[in-house]
């Protein structure tokens, strides 16, 4: 996959899936726009992307302010010409709570970053895409987006909802030679998880891990470059024909209903 020539945005680019995206990227030629409300951490992928040889931006940005992401947009516009490429990706987790005890400033914050950030990447990424007439997007979901969690219910509508925005934009925007897809990780081998672990037994997180991975087919949890693989995937000309899809991406978990192994697998 190569994306010489091409501008690929990354948003949450500062750590765990955005990051490794982010790198991906400019390892294949792309000249990428980092975007973070933490402006040091991205500022850092910058330097090691042109340490490396490649072309990239920071850009400090707070998903859930509209004047921050015209300003990202109007970054790498201003610095590249163009935007080929948007990794939606800023998410957080919240807490994990019943509904019941919820807190309420909590749920407007997963609310804010999870939904409004990628609609307002959304919002304002597009018009520059129907400008050029081509372009690729694609949404972080989750596996939570297609099943429930008891305890992250916030987290999941969050994960429901950019499925929707998905699957409605894209409709929105095929014929203007543009695409969108989402990108749907189960557990991955990064902060989120591990603070997911550490919220549910604060006593025994690895005990969570363990009963977590053994849950998974594979028996593991993904890492950021399978994701990564994916989102390029589905930027690149290999992808020309997929648009409001979702790609899981989780060890076969939601495919098996959970199970961890099957009939004549070797742990039974």
């Amino acid at each position: 996959m190569d994306f010489s020539g091409q501008v690929a945005v990354v948003t949450g680019a500062a750590n765990g899936i955005g990051r490794a995206t982010a790198l991906a990227f400019a390892a294949r030629g792309a000249k990428v726009v980092a975007v973070d409300r933490d402006g040091a951490g991205v500022e850092k992928l910058a330097q090691e992307i042109r340490a490396k040889g490649g072309t990239a931006l920071a850009a400090a940005a707070d998903v859930t302010k509209s004047a921050d992401v015209v300003g990202y947009v109007k970054a790498a516009v201003d610095a590249y010409g163009r935007i080929d490429c948007f990794f939606n990706n800023a998410g957080i987790e919240g807490k994990v709570a019943p509904i019941a005890e919820y807190d309420e400033a909590v749920f407007d914050a997963v609310i804010g970053v999870n939904i409004k950030g990628v609609f307002l990447g959304l919002r304002h990424v597009l018009p520059v895409m129907i400008g050029q007439g081509r372009g690729a997007i694609v949404n972080t979901a989750s596996v939570a987006g297609i099943t429930g969690t008891p305890g992250l219910a916030p987290y999941v509508a969050t994960k429901h909802a950019v499925i929707g925005l998905t699957k409605s934009v894209s409709g929105e925007v095929a014929r203007q030679g543009i695409r969108i897809n989402a990108v749907c990780p189960g557990p991955v081998d990064t902060r989120m998880i591990h603070s997911i672990e550490a919220m549910i037994n604060p006593a025994d997180a690895e005990a969570v891990s363990a009963r977590y991975q053994a849950s998974i087919p594979m028996g593991r949890y993904a890492t950021v470059d399978e994701i990564a693989s994916t989102v390029l995937f589905l930027c690149s000309d290999f992808a020309s024909g997929i648009t409001g899809a979702q790609y899981v991406v989780d060890g076969g978990r939601t495919a098996t209903g959970g199970a961890a192994t099957t009939v004549g697998s070797p742990r039974n």
